[in-house]
């Protein structure tokens, strides 16, 4: 891989790691309203994807959007507006967390219903296949998804009609506190795409090179008419399922291994012993996205909220 995609990627998950912890501070200081669902710890696999992606291209998110909106190019000031409750804000503030998305980059607003995002994403495949294009879409999922029957449904409707969708199953291990395991009988979720006659993939979700190799297999089938691919990240959330959550349900020690494995500090290790970033740039990657962030802040903070009669506004196409 061409060494300046690497430090892009970096600088990409990395935005998203403090980003993320931004929100968090900005939550327990009460300037987020409502709660929040956070991507720490699984940003090489919205990145690792979303690298392969065209602005034309489409990226549905499910309720830990976050990662996948600035993967996908969503600004990050429209973004902190949105979680603040701000006119300025992607949704204009009407929203909120598991929300947030922009249809002028590929990504439409989250959806946060369980496997909801599932057969929308087969209808806007469908809608590209019948253009002529060769744009694809990208549905994410959780594994907490994949007992629920419209992904199947989805899964089988986009097989059948070959659609330019790819499926990717962050499996972070839980289901907000159910263990994957307690909940089926098969190891990986990849393997249930034979069913479904498409290809099954896994990819280790703390490795974006691994992610990225695996999603380009898929991305391009998808694009060359060939149909669908389910491609599984093996994850970790390095954070509750949401504020509201203690993590009584895992154990210290298995918190420590996968924090040893946590994908910016493996990638980051990786450009430094390959020469491509010293410390120095490191430290100067760091100050930029600070700096962004801290812009963002700042812009959110200056925006007003929504009148109360904007209530009435876009309930209807207009």
């Amino acid at each position: 891989m061409d060494t300046t995609e690497l430090v892009k990627m970096y600088r990409r998950m990395l935005t998203i790691r403090r980003f993320e912890e931004r929100c968090n501070t900005l939550f327990m200081q009460g300037r987020i309203p409502s709660t929040l669902h956070l991507y720490i710890g699984q940003e090489a696999v919205a990145v690792g994807v979303c690298a392969h992606l065209r602005l034309s291209d489409y990226v549905l998110g499910t309720h830990r959007p976050h990662g996948h909106a600035i993967a996908k190019g969503v600004a990050l000031r429209d973004i902190m507006a949105e979680l603040m409750a701000k006119v300025t804000g992607c949704s204009k503030g009407k929203a909120g967390s598991m929300h947030v998305g922009d249809i002028r980059v590929g990504m439409p607003p989250a959806i946060g219903i369980v496997g909801g995002n599932a057969p929308i994403a087969c209808g806007m495949a469908l809608a590209q296949k019948r253009s002529g294009s060769d744009d694809v879409t990208v549905c994410f999922f959780g594994d907490g998804a994949a007992n629920e029957g419209a992904l199947h449904e989805a899964m089988n409707m986009a097989a059948i009609w070959s659609l330019p969708v790819v499926f990717v199953c962050e499996n972070n291990l839980y289901g907000a506190s159910t263990p994957f395991a307690g909940v089926s009988k098969l190891e990986n979720v990849a393997d249930r795409a034979v069913a479904y006659g498409m290809p099954g993939m896994i990819a280790d979700g703390s490795d974006v090179l691994s992610v990225y190799e695996s999603a380009g297999k898929a991305i391009a089938r998808a694009r060359s008419g060939a149909g669908p691919a389910l491609l599984e990240c093996k994850t970790y959330r390095l954070c509750g399922h949401s504020r509201s959550d203690p993590l009584t349900y895992r154990t210290k020690e298995e918190e420590a291994i996968w924090r040893e494995r946590e994908p910016i500090g493996r990638l980051a290790g990786y450009l430094q012993q390959t020469g491509v970033l010293t410390d120095s740039a490191l430290q100067q990657i760091e100050r930029d996205v600070a700096g962004g962030i801290d812009d963002a802040v700042a812009y959110a903070d200056a925006s007003p909220y929504p009148a109360p009669e904007d209530a009435l506004l876009h309930v209807f196409y207009e």
